[in-house]
């Protein structure tokens, strides 16, 4: 199923399109957003310079500390009392990225996340289960409101509590899951462990998932865990973008369409920032287009993958993002919440009892990832009293809990026990292998 006619145009009238929309919006930016105005007057570029795609390249980017920088509203082009709805996600200090919309800001969002939902083969019929966090997050109430879009019931479950996760999966008829990858497969393991075949026994048979990225190893243990009829479909957005609804993979299975008509997608070497020839892996750029609240240009996401121009067999003639293939940046996806070393450093460094020096680990454990935070305290003397470092351990808990809204587990250790280095720390070793 095909949701709108957008998704199968001829290339000349998709670029024809984004050509039209592009020339408003970069119009919109200058004349309501100071900062990017800003921009473009250092970079010596005005609207009316932009009279074809190639011209985007002549357009400054933006970058995550823009959003730091203007904290909370300082890139908004609207007034707050044009605002229905506020978003937020994790930005790379203590402050989070806030995003809003209009009210035809949440009609084009959720719009679009109707057709990716399409695109992974959801119809009316289905009972979607989400099993997102809810919040500010972006991705629960983004898939929450496109799938009632489509027409499709919605459970909103929200994430945690698998006892009633399982009960609802068996006695509500669930047709369709909502999650991370990870958390689908420590369900499955889960509802399995409890003498339950998922693919006899319930009636979930798509998964629409996002949050983090989905390797094709994780997607072959998804049919372990689920059956082979099970299909699993990925998407991809972020809230500084709007939220999930960017794109999403089709039932071939061959990259994530992109929603061009609303989109426009660039790739460009990460080091240099000059714009790679279709076909060549850097980091993913993308523009927006109509955004009303929060118009972005250019924003570079930290994203690697390539963009793939042919048309595809499902119908649709947009561009496809190939599977991601890691981050330009240092940032970790831990349960689909987005950490950075930088927010770990800000809670660490304001609790007296420990140094400044750190290392993260994350593992796969019983299918969910788990970050362990190894610590040196300043004296070692509070290695001979268990209730002193037990305080002490809740204590960075709980912290961290609130910095990062992830649960993570505490190793403090001896001073000068963990390594130096002379140039850039090397602070993170990720443990998971393969996608499992």
């Amino acid at each position: 199923m095909i949701w709108a006619k957008e998704e199968t145009l001829p290339r000349e009238e998709i670029e024809a399109i984004q050509l039209t929309k592009l020339k408003e919006s970069v119009h919109y930016i200058y004349e309501r957003v100071a900062p990017y105005r800003e921009k473009m007057d250092a970079a010596h570029v005005k609207p009316e310079d932009i009279q074809n795609l190639g011209d985007l390249k002549r357009l400054p980017y933006t970058y995550k500390a823009d959003f730091k920088e203007h904290y909370p509203m300082g890139l908004f082009a609207v007034e707050p009392k044009e605002l229905v709805r506020f978003h937020a996600s994790s930005g790379t200090t203590g402050k989070p990225t806030v995003v809003g919309y209009t009210r035809n800001d949440l009609d084009m969002w959720l719009n679009n996340v109707a057709r990716i939902a399409c695109m992974g083969g959801a119809t009316a019929e289905d009972v979607a289960q989400i099993s997102f966090g809810y919040g500010t997050f972006t991705g629960a109430l983004g898939l929450h409101g496109g799938l009632e879009k489509l027409g499709a019931s919605v459970i909103p479950m929200s994430s945690g509590n698998t006892n009633k996760q399982i009960m609802f999966l068996q006695d509500m008829g669930v047709t369709l899951l909502v999650a991370t990858p990870s958390y689908a497969l420590h369900l499955g393991e889960e509802i399995r462990r409890r003498g339950l075949d998922p693919e006899k026994d319930l009636k979930v048979h798509i998964g629409l998932f996002g949050g983090e990225g989905m390797t094709e190893a994780m997607r072959t243990e998804m049919h372990r865990v689920w059956g082979e009829g099970f299909l699993c479909t990925q998407n991809y957005g972020m809230s500084e973008l709007c939220g999930p609804g960017v794109a999403g993979e089709c039932e071939e299975l061959v990259g994530m369409h992109v929603n061009e008509d609303w989109f426009i997608p660039e790739i460009i070497d990460p080091e240099t920032e000059e714009v790679l020839p279709p076909g060549e892996r850097g980091e993913l750029v993308i523009t927006c287009l109509g955004k009303e609240a929060l118009p972005l240009i250019r924003y570079r996401t930290g994203d690697l993958t390539r963009l793939m121009y042919e048309p595809c067999k499902c119908g649709r003639t947009t561009c496809r993002i190939e599977n991601l293939s890691g981050r330009a940046d240092d940032m970790l996806v831990i349960r689909g919440v987005n950490v950075f070393p930088g927010q770990i450093e800000e809670v660490l460094f304001k609790i007296e009892e420990i140094g400044p020096h750190y290392e993260i680990i994350v593992e796969r454990q019983n299918r969910l990832d788990v970050m362990t935070i190894l610590v040196e305290l300043i004296d070692d003397r509070l290695l001979d009293s268990y209730a002193k470092l037990s305080e002490l351990e809740k204590r960075i808990k709980s912290a961290l809990k609130a910095q990062l809204g992830l649960a993570t587990q505490i190793k403090l250790v001896a001073p000068n026990s963990l390594q130096r280095f002379e140039g850039k720390a090397r602070r993170i070793t990720d443990l998971r292998k393969d996608g499992l």
